[in-house]
């Protein structure tokens, strides 16, 4: 009797046993389970914030490569202003030497027209003078000398751009000739210079004095 109570006693205390380690793992389940889910959230945590790193590293690399863009943009602007501005200067730089060249000959012409313009009258002294000389006295030393200075004298001015204008015979040119004489000459056409009566010149394009001439109607 005493055997069969020792028996259902350690047989009550086996089961006690296994019902408290049942229990005692039952309740650690559940801390357990939750150490995972803390370890899952928090591996979780970590990935949300390396991906936010990344993002805003990438925000922060898009904003400096558009700063970057931006301030090359401006640098260009800049130097497209510069060039335009340094292409006007030259331009106009241009234009000014163009305008002082050619008012610089302007007035070189208006000079020499007016130097040209005084020697004319001393030209007809001379051809009037050599006009007047008669044959025998052409063999003369002071008549051959005086043609030498007039033949030289029309040498330089030819050269320096000084020629005579066309008058007899010609068609009469208001801008060329200066009618002072008319005359009715059936033989001749109308509107043509019969005589030239003192020979007109021109300095290049420009007329220094106009031919004095006879006109027939």
């Amino acid at each position: 009797m005493a055997d069969l109570e020792e028996e259902l006693k350690a047989e009550d205390e086996g089961k006690t046993a296994e019902t408290e380690q049942t229990t005692s793992e039952s309740e650690a389940q559940p801390e357990q389970n939750e150490k995972v889910g803390d370890a899952e959230q928090a591996e979780e945590t970590e990935q949300s914030e390396e991906a936010e790193e990344t993002a805003e590293e990438e925000e922060t690399k898009k904003g400096e490569s558009h700063r970057k863009k931006e301030k090359k943009s401006k640098q260009e602007e800049q130097i497209e202003e510069l060039n335009d501005r340094l292409i006007r200067q030259i331009a106009e730089f241009d234009n000014y030497r163009k305008r002082t060249e050619k008012e610089k000959s302007r007035m070189f012409d208006m000079g020499a027209s007016t130097i040209v313009e005084k020697i004319l009258p001393v030209l007809d002294s001379f051809e009037r003078g050599l006009a007047a000389v008669s044959e025998e006295e052409k063999d003369n030393s002071f008549v051959q000398g005086m043609d030498k200075v007039y033949r030289q004298m029309t040498t330089a001015l030819t050269e320096a751009g000084v020629t005579p204008i066309e008058a007899a015979g010609a068609e009469f040119d208001p801008e060329l000739h200066n009618a002072v004489m008319h005359v009715e000459d059936e033989s001749l056409g109308e509107n043509v210079v019969v005589e030239e009566l003192q020979k007109g010149y021109r300095y290049k394009d420009t007329v220094v004095r106009h031919s004095m001439v006879k006109v027939a109607n």
